[in-house]
């Protein structure tokens, strides 16, 4: 419900609509407690994910993968972001509805800044409003980088990831600076879709945190889509033309220089706290901007919490609705719930074929002092996993790597159709200390992604 109240008590205020935030927002309404939401943005309400993140970017993958190649690029990219607009709308509109349809829960959509620790001042629209709280929430969220490149915050072909996602316009010619997670996805998303692509990466090796292995075999999926990357490369300069942007950058020791019409920043993202007023709150902050919290997610002022993006934690929803949990086992529950209690998060590069990992690699269960032992092979090799076959797409590989002395899972890394899906499998197994032979010799349904374990697994080498 609205309102137009010019001051507001209640027992739960939470600043921004992110997982985290609506989730104990909803329970905390449905126990009959009186909830404040403030969100500055009407294109927000739901968070980063359904909005301008993981639903969006993900539903790109899949209309990028269905274009063939006559259909016409520009064409099919218009109707598909059209498609996936309607899209984001519908969960955005359900995202406010759930909230705000609660007789207990109050929407408001303004700026919010803290006034003292229980209060916080929202400019919505031409009125100004307090809500005073028990328990605040800040669940702000984050946004990209674009770094300090000369030219580069300047250029009119400067995109962030929100801004490119949204664009009718497929570029011809795209520029991403920034070759992690995020830079590739929209690397690949933007060559299935028809742009000239080029990756520019300051790091030696794009996909650093990988064993060089597996990251060889990325490498070679996308280089073969036709993606240009460039590693150790220094952007200088970001230039603006009549027809576009022309990117400066040193490699080598030589200066190489790359035209495009549209440069995306894809450097990272960085805590949504700077118009917060969080020093009238007492709330501290690290040195990256993020809120400062323990492992309940309590902040320097016990009663104000933090959840996702925001706290500095791992920039994935599914931890923000982790950090729900913990935060109402502080609320309603046994307090005893923290972030010390995760095992085993995975997460997965986007690309096609997916790029999944959970735990360590082989570099770092070494470097911890583990004997090892390692179950490797390509995916076209996969005799159990016909499925890859069936979809005609048997690139990349599967890698394990094993305690010699226990037989436990220490850590995977998936490339292949289905990882997304594969690596919860092995995280659950992981967590229950489920053995290597256990999960090798499982019976599994045929023909599926998952019976490629039992190909993999009887694949161990000793790596000492």
């Amino acid at each position: 419900m609205d309102s137009a109240n010019r001051s507001l008590r209640a027992d739960v205020l939470v600043v921004g609509y992110g997982k985290g935030g609506k989730t104990v927002a909803a329970k905390m309404g449905q126990l009959g407690k009186r909830v404040v939401l403030v969100e500055r943005s009407d294109r927000m309400y739901g968070g980063t994910c359904p909005n301008v993140g993981c639903v969006p970017t993900k539903a790109l993958v899949h209309h990028s993968n269905e274009r063939r190649p006559e259909d016409p690029a520009q064409e099919w990219y218009e109707r598909s972001v059209a498609k996936v607009q309607a899209v984001t709308k519908m969960m955005r509109d359900g995202n406010y509805q759930g909230l705000n349809g609660m007789e207990t829960v109050t929407v408001i959509t303004g700026q919010a800044a803290f006034i003292d620790p229980h209060t916080v001042g929202v400019q919505a629209g031409g009125e100004r409003l307090t809500v005073t709280a028990e328990t605040i929430l800040i669940n702000t969220g984050s946004e990209p980088i674009i770094p300090d490149i000369p030219g580069l915050r300047d250029s009119q072909y400067t995109v962030t990831s929100t801004e490119l996602i949204e664009t009718t316009v497929l570029p011809e010619r795209l520029v991403i600076i920034g070759g992690g997670y995020l830079g590739l996805e929209f690397a690949a998303i933007y060559r299935r879709f028809g742009s000239l692509v080029t990756v520019l990466e300051e790091a030696p090796k794009i996909l650093g945190r990988l064993d060089d292995d597996v990251a060889a075999v990325a490498r070679d999926i996308l280089t073969d889509e036709g993606i240009e990357i460039v590693e150790g490369a220094q952007v200088r300069q970001v230039r603006d033309g009549d027809s576009g942007a022309t990117v400066v950058y040193d490699k080598d020791g030589q200066q190489h220089s790359v035209a495009a019409d549209a440069v995306l920043a894809a450097t990272g993202r960085a805590p949504v706290t700077r118009e917060l007023a969080l020093e009238a709150a007492g709330v501290r902050t690290t040195e990256r901007g993020a809120v400062e919290v323990d492992e309940f997610l309590r902040t320097s002022q016990p009663h104000i919490y933090a959840l996702g993006d925001v706290n500095g934690g791992p920039q994935f929803t599914y931890v923000s609705l982790d950090d729900s949990r913990i935060v109402l086992d502080q609320l309603v529950g046994q307090g005893k719930r923290s972030t010390a209690d995760r095992v085993a998060i995975p997460h997965t590069l986007f690309m096609t074929p997916p790029l999944a990992s959970v735990g360590m690699t082989e570099q770092e269960a070494r470097a911890a002092g583990h004997r090892l032992k390692i179950a490797s092979q390509p995916v076209a090799e996969i005799i159990a996993m016909p499925r890859a076959y069936i979809v005609e797409d048997p690139r990349g590989v599967m890698k394990f790597v094993l305690d010699a002395d226990t037989d436990d899972i220490l850590g995977a890394v998936l490339l292949s159709i289905d990882a997304q899906e594969l690596i919860n499998t092995v995280a659950l197994a992981m967590r229950h200390g489920v053995k290597a032979a256990e999960l090798r010799d499982a019976v599994y349904q045929h023909p599926t992604s998952t019976e490629a374990f039992n190909d993999v697994l009887a694949t161990i080498v000793r790596a000492d």
